[in-house]
């Protein structure tokens, strides 16, 4: 069954870069995007060679009363050749477009396979923090179990207080909702996660127990990112390939104003013979030289020169809005992995530690009756809240940083 089959594959935890790898094996939308590049690849050759010569056959100066081929001297039977050329030049310039369209398919499938990593490393720690989450909060419910019944017993031998039974059952039914609410996150993530390896959405995905690194590094400046993005990411190279093709498609226009050229012979065969001398008549040779006259150059070729100006110019500013998307990318990424790093680092040296202490702190103080119930689940909820956020800003940082390394066109920033 497949559904078993892939069940049993599912069940290995599921490493990042594995992940990375069986996406780019997989992924439909690269795959379309790749086909797509082969077949502009294959339009160069096409529009760059001569059109297919033109073979013909005619029975000329047929008389209409018997239709005999001997009956007048200049009926004939003619088989003849002829071959468009287009202005020197124009084939060219044709093949020239064609190739720059077919290298800025290729970037764009670079371009494809950069966004795809990015979407799957992303999506990877999002479902490795919602993972971590649901642990911690599990064991914060074995946690309030354990606490429920000490509230009981004490409560049992006249030593505790109704309403911390019933605070602890709160807490309790509380963490139970919000592992609903994360599972259903879960879900949502893997059923992305599963769309970007080109999985059935069911699928269960395992998560590894510990990351494959922590690490936040420092970055180098904004301005360095960028321009290792100007020169990096295949978005601006594509850019730049469909300027040039637009720059050639104009010169083609221009270039239309000169007319095409048809080469032409035939040869006619004739079976009448000399009334007088009763010799053979010669054959016919006929040589043909044909050209396109652009009579309507201004409501043709001219207006073909204005369309292709304006295809440039709208290339033009696409390249520059390109730009402009890749630097706010760059600077939106950057801000959001500072961030986060600073915030990681808060949590691992401060919070959870200082949380930690004061819960270790209240426990001691609640055994011998010092501290009230309702301190030490507050001081529980802040160190439980503090661990969840200390994964989740370590999630987005990674997040960031896996999207940062897109935007500036590499498929790893420090990793």
């Amino acid at each position: 069954m497949p559904a078993v089959a892939g069940d049993s594959f599912a069940a290995e935890p599921l490493d990042i870069e594995e992940a990375v790898d069986l996406s780019l094996a997989a992924n439909p939308g690269l795959a379309s995007v790749i086909e797509q590049a082969r077949a502009m690849a294959a339009v160069a050759p096409q529009v760059g060679s001569l059109p297919d010569p033109m073979l013909s056959f005619n029975a000329q100066n047929l008389p209409v009363d018997t239709f005999n081929l001997d009956q007048e001297p200049m009926t004939q039977l003619q088989l003849g050749i002829s071959q468009a050329v287009p202005f020197p030049g124009k084939l060219g310039l044709r093949r020239e477009a064609a190739e720059r369209e077919a290298a800025a398919a290729t970037s764009a499938v670079d371009e494809r396979r950069l966004k795809l990593i990015g979407e799957v490393r992303a999506t990877w720690w999002k479902l490795f923090f919602l993972d971590r989450a649901l642990e911690i909060i599990r064991q914060n419910q074995s946690f309030m179990r354990d606490f429920i019944e000490i509230t009981q017993t004490k409560y049992k031998v006249g030593s505790g207080l109704q309403q911390d039974v019933l605070l602890a059952q709160l807490e309790l039914s509380r963490l139970l909702d919000r592992e609903l609410r994360l599972k259903g996150q879960r879900e949502s993530v893997q059923a992305v996660m599963n769309s970007l390896l080109d999985r059935p959405s069911y699928l269960a995905i395992v998560m590894p127990e510990s990351p494959p690194n922590e690490s936040l590094p420092e970055l180098d400046d904004e301005t360095v990112l960028l321009e290792r993005a100007v020169s990096a990411r295949p978005l601006l190279a594509a850019r730049r390939e469909q300027i040039e093709a637009s720059r050639k498609r104009v010169d083609l226009a221009q270039r239309d104003y000169y007319p095409d050229l048809r080469f032409g012979a035939a040869y006619g065969f004739r079976q009448t013979h000399d009334r007088i001398t009763g010799e053979q008549l010669p054959d016919f040779l006929t040589l043909q030289l044909s050209i396109n006259v652009p009579l309507y150059a201004g409501s043709r070729q001219s207006k073909a020169v204005e369309q292709r100006s304006s295809e440039l110019s709208r290339r033009k500013y696409l390249l520059n809005d390109a730009l402009r998307g890749v630097e706010a990318s760059i600077s939106r990424y950057y801000a959001g992995y500072v961030a986060a790093r600073d915030q990681v680092l808060l949590f691992r040296t401060a919070i959870v530690p200082q949380a930690q202490q004061t819960v270790e702190s209240m426990m001691a103080g609640y055994q011998v009756n010092r501290v009230d119930f309702l301190n030490v689940v507050n001081a529980q909820l802040r160190l439980y809240d503090a661990q969840i956020n200390q994964w989740e800003a370590l999630s987005d940082a990674k997040q960031a940083l896996a999207q940062l390394a897109v935007a500036v066109g590499e498929e790893s920033l420090y990793e």
